[in-house]
């Protein structure tokens, strides 16, 4: 088991570095692509979910705020959905962009196999190809973000890393205690 976390934690850090690059290389110009604009995440949730999932309920936060419990695991979960179809993700602050599994990747549309080689994350497995794409949506209990930069990495990560693509395009995200708060 601690293996599998360790190994986990190679990936999450080799995608992160890997997937930098090749965010930068695939804006125009060498630059990062613009980001839309919070206008765009109008359409809010107040559905409650059960064991580390998230909530949007006006009273815990204000409008437009989703809370994310901490799970046993101590990481936190978010029921997304991605081109309109749902991932479970684990939410990494620290990964450059989303990092799909090849598995969930499939389970949503990607013909993963016609994605171009972008790059390779060194894990503790060994090297392993990334295949970057861009989501056309990325919500997360009714805050949705569109044109997102992702990665499919071909590891056993067990899970897919919501990271800074769709994050940094967010109001705030901040930790309290076993509580994340999206906004």
């Amino acid at each position: 088991m601690l293996g599998r976390f360790l190994g986990l934690a190679a990936v999450i850090a080799a995608v992160s570095v890997g997937i930098a690059g090749l965010a930068s290389r695939s804006a125009p110009g060498g630059t990062r692509a613009e980001q839309s604009s919070q206008d765009d995440n109008d359409n809010w949730t107040k559905e409650k979910r059960q064991h580390g999932g998230w909530t949007a309920a006006p009273g815990a936060g204000g409008a437009g705020e989703v809370e994310l419990s901490r799970a046993p695991d101590s990481h936190f979960y978010a029921d997304a959905a991605i081109n309109g179809r749902p991932v479970r993700m684990m939410v990494d602050s620290g990964a450059s962009i989303i990092a799909l599994t090849r598995a969930d990747a499939e389970a949503i549309g990607i013909d993963v196999d016609r994605l171009p080689v972008a790059g390779t994350a060194r894990t503790a497995g060994g090297d392993v190809p990334m295949r970057g794409v861009r989501l056309e949506s990325v919500e997360v209990g009714g805050i949705e973000v569109r044109g997102v930069e992702a990665a499919v990495v071909e590891a056993d990560m067990g899970v897919s890393l919501l990271g800074q693509s769709y994050l940094a395009k967010l109001g705030a995200v901040t930790v309290e205690g076993d509580t994340m708060r999206l906004r």
